[in-house]
């Protein structure tokens, strides 16, 4: 049991037995012994107020006061039940109602309150319920959001889009044909484009070690360098021997980009772990310069396997659950995580930043600069699609297809 659950099952069993001076002395007593923290704590398992916690800790660091007892009692004089102020929720019986509406996740309080469209504060909380007759302080509307379950909380990524009907049919059969080219040694890649990065003295997001006092100085505005600019790191990853490789463009992030990034990979790490392959497989996003409705990179795809004397099969991840694309949880968080906090002042650290990047499951990374230009807008036409050989899977033939090679070599 936690320690909140623990004291919460003690106060059960003493709240009856005990008056309130004794209860008053008795949390004290647990929060002190909790340490740092404790009477928060405390006062989240039993709802009494911090500051009567505070209360009894002081009164456990003086000497107890004379005993004064009634005549007609032998215990000491305590405060009768039901004495002391009255609670502000007792007083005004429309105090909670009025800060539910406000904070209410689906109602969002009245339209025209100043509260819809600004942060929610328990300054401003206090404030509006004061402008609206209740007399309240900041502290008290903290008390009264805790014991109507309300706490801080941040945004956290969940939504992933339009949920396709044929999403989990999809993600069965991806996983399927990843098991069929495992099962005969062939090669499985998952493909991608990094977030683009500026390169320069920019502030980069998490925290490294310094020593204390010097921290890394950084421009104040993330203006692009027009000198440095930007890159597009394009990873492949190996689903089978957890390698990756990283293309790091300085262009634009085409597909012509993409299928040179898989050129060199195949030739630089590929070919040599496969050299009997006679298919590939590659897991892509259905959008960016690897999606599924661009024609050039389909026809990109065919010259690659022209050259591999390979048949290249794609699969792309229905819309909007690109973050189950192995690459981004296998291979792209750990190079986020391997330059954090670092400016990245140049492209070359960029390169070795990404190909220092290794996990104890085994991680490899290479990485190369690619400084070719790659132009935007290129068009491929009815014509020349129709000449690539292009073999569309029954389910789902815009997701799933297969380029085989043109005029194969004997």
């Amino acid at each position: 049991m936690t320690d909140i659950a623990v004291i919460e099952a003690k106060y059960r069993a003493l709240s009856d037995r005990l008056d309130e001076a004794t209860l008053r002395i008795w949390a004290a007593v647990e929060a002190r012994s909790l340490g740092r923290g404790g009477v928060s704590k405390v006062a989240k398992a039993i709802g009494m107020s911090r500051t009567t916690i505070y209360a009894g800790l002081s009164e456990l660091e003086s000497p107890p006061p004379p005993s004064t007892r009634d005549k007609s009692s032998t215990r000491p004089r305590v405060r009768a039940v039901g004495g002391g102020r009255k609670r502000l929720a007792d007083k005004d019986a429309n105090l909670v109602s009025a800060l539910d509406a406000l904070v209410e996740p689906t109602t969002r309080g009245d339209p025209m309150s100043p509260l819809r469209w600004t942060t929610k504060s328990t300054y401003r909380l206090s404030d509006e319920l004061k402008h609206q007759g209740h007399e309240v302080s900041q502290r008290t509307v903290c008390d009264l959001l805790a014991k109507m379950g309300f706490s801080l909380q941040s945004t956290r990524k969940t939504k992933e889009g339009g949920d396709h009907a044929d999403r989990d049919a999809q993600f069965a059969h991806i996983a399927k044909t990843v098991a069929d080219y495992q099962a005969t040694g062939d090669p499985v890649i998952s493909v991608d484009t990094k977030k683009k990065e500026l390169i320069g003295d920019f502030k980069n997001a998490g925290r490294e070690y310094q020593p204390i006092g010097t921290p890394e100085q950084v421009r104040v505005y993330d203006f692009i360098d027009p000198q440095l600019g930007k890159v597009a790191p394009y990873g492949v990853y190996d689903l089978t021997t957890n390698t990756g490789w990283v293309n790091v463009g300085i262009d634009h992030d085409t597909a012509e980009f993409a299928a040179e990034s898989i050129r060199r990979w195949w030739y630089e790490m590929g070919k040599a772990v496969y050299p009997s392959a006679r298919r590939l497989l590659i897991t892509a996003d259905c959008g960016g310069s690897n999606g599924y409705r661009v024609r050039l990179w389909r026809r990109e795809l065919q010259k690659l396997a022209d050259e591999f004397q390979l048949s290249i099969e794609v699969s792309h991840f229905p819309p909007g659950t690109s973050k189950w694309n192995k690459i981004e949880h296998r291979m792209f968080c750990h190079i986020t995580a391997n330059w954090r906090g670092r400016p990245l002042t140049s492209r070359e650290v960029v390169v070795n930043l990404i190909g220092s990047t290794t996990t104890n499951q085994g991680l490899r990374i290479k990485a190369t600069l690619d400084e070719n230009t790659y132009a935007p807008g290129i068009k491929v036409s009815d014509e020349e699609l129709a000449t690539l050989a292009i073999e569309r899977n029954d389910f789902h033939g815009e997701w799933n297809y297969k380029l085989r090679p043109r005029n194969p070599h004997p």
